[in-house]
C-alpha cells in the first residue's frame, strides 16, 4: 500500500508501505475513503515537537471494513466506518465515565499512521462506528471532520459549558477553533465571539454562527473580549492552538467563575499559579475523547442537521501529501482533506 512518511522536519514523502495485517483478534483493517493532514501534524513537521525519523503519519480516517479479527462482533465487513484518532476499548472504567481518549488500553492512531491506502484499526469493537448507510460523496468530508476536528470542538465547548444564552469566546481560528464554533451553535450560545485575523477563516467562522470577530491578541485581545461582554469576560472560553500565548490569552478573556475549553496540544504552556488563582476560573481539556461523541456526530452529519466539511479548504490525492503539508504549514489552506 501506499502511505506518508516523515523523515524529519519539512520532508514529507509518499511511499510503498507493507499492507495492515490483524495482529490481535480484536483488530479491523479498513480500506481508507478519505483521510487528512491535522494542525497537530504540524508540530513534527515544523520539527518543534521530537519524532522518530521515517515515522508514518496521519491519525484520522474513514473507511470501509475489508477483515476482523475473530473477536470483532459489533463490525462487518463492508461496513464505512468513522473512528476516533485514539483507540479504545470502550469498556473500561475510564471508558464509561466518558473519557476514552485516556482508555486503560489506549492506543493513539498517530503510531500506526492513517494517511495511508488501508488501516489496521486496534480494538475495533470499541474504536469505529460504521454509519446506518453508505454516506454520499459530499457527506465523506463532513465524516472525516468527526474523526478528530469536530469531536474536539465538540469536547471544548462542552468543557467550556457552551449552552443556552451563553457568550462564548474561541481563542484560535484552525479547523478545531472554527469547529468548536459550530459546536458552541448547535449547543445553543447565543453570542460566539471569533479570535481570527485572516478573511477566509472570519467569512466560514461566521457560516459556523461566530456573530462577532475580534482581530486583537495579547492585552488588547483580552480588553476587547472584556469590551464586549460588559467589562466581565466571557462565561465559556474555547482555547485551540496549545501555545503560551493562547493560553494566557484564555485565561485573561474568561470571565471570573467562567469554564475554559482547552483542546489545543501543548507546547511551551507555562502558567503562573498566583495568576490562576487571583482569575477563579474552571479548566477543563486534554485530547478529545472523541468515541464518546461519534455516535451522535455521525447521526447529525447523516440527517443533515450539521456539515463540518467546509472546514477542508484544499483536497489533494494522497500522493501529494508533501504539498499538503506545505500548504497548511504556509496557511495557504485551513485543512486539506487527502483522497485516497
Amino acid at each position: 500500500m501506499r502511505g506518508v512518511i516523515l523523515h524529519g522536519p519539512g520532508d514529507i514523502s509518499v511511499e510503498d508501505r507493507d499492507d495492515p495485517v490483524i495482529v490481535a483478534p480484536t483488530d479491523a483493517i479498513i480500506r481508507v475513503a478519505a483521510t487528512c493532514v491535522c494542525g497537530s501534524d504540524l508540530w513534527p513537521y515544523r520539527g518543534i515537537q521530537k519524532f522518530p525519523a521515517d515515522a508514518p503519519m496521519g491519525h484520522e480516517y474513514v473507511g470501509v471494513v475489508t477483515e476482523i479479527g475473530s473477536d470483532v462482533a459489533t463490525l462487518a465487513i463492508g461496513d464505512f466506518v468513522v473512528g476516533s484518532f485514539m483507540a479504545s476499548d470502550n469498556t473500561c472504567e475510564i471508558c464509561r465515565s466518558g473519557y476514552q481518549s485516556r482508555c486503560v488500553n489506549v492506543h493513539p492512531m498517530g503510531a500506526i499512521g492513517t494517511q495511508a491506502t488501508f488501516a489496521r484499526i486496534p480494538l475495533a469493537d470499541g474504536t469505529l462506528v460504521a454509519t446506518s448507510t453508505q454516506p454520499t460523496e459530499a457527506q465523506i468530508p463532513a465524516l472525516l471532520a468527526a474523526s478528530d476536528v469536530l469531536g474536539t470542538g465538540w469536547f471544548a465547548a462542552i468543557a467550556a459549558q457552551a449552552g443556552p444564552g451563553k457568550t462564548v469566546a474561541v481563542v484560535g481560528d484552525g479547523a478545531v477553533g472554527l469547529l468548536g464554533i459550530l459546536a458552541a451553535s448547535h449547543l445553543g450560545a447565543e453570542r460566539i465571539i471569533a479570535m481570527s485575523r485572516h478573511a477566509d477563516r472570519q467569512e466560514l467562522a461566521r457560516r459556523f454562527g461566530a456573530t462577532d470577530i475580534v482581530e486583537e491578541r495579547g492585552d488588547a485581545g483580552i480588553a476587547r473580549i472584556k469590551e464586549l461582554t460588559d467589562g466581565l469576560g466571557a462565561p465559556s472560553v474555547i482555547e485551540a492552538v496549545g501555545t503560551d500565548e493562547s493560553m494566557k490569552q484564555a485565561i485573561g478573556a474568561t470571565r471570573p467563575g467562567g469554564y475554559i475549553g482547552f483542546v489545543g496540544v501543548n507546547h511551551g504552556v507555562e502558567i503562573d499559579g498566583r495568576g490562576l488563582f487571583a482569575a477563579t476560573v474552571h479548566l477543563h481539556g486534554g485530547p478529545a475523547p472523541v468515541r464518546q461523541y461519534l455516535p451522535e456526530l455521525i447521526e447529525l452529519i447523516m440527517a443533515g442537521t450539521i456539515d463540518p466539511g467546509p472546514v477542508f479548504d484544499l483536497t489533494l490525492p494522497l500522493e501529494e501529501a508533501a504539498e499538503a503539508y506545505a500548504a497548511m504549514d504556509q496557511r495557504r489552506a485551513t485543512k486539506v482533506l487527502l483522497t485516497v
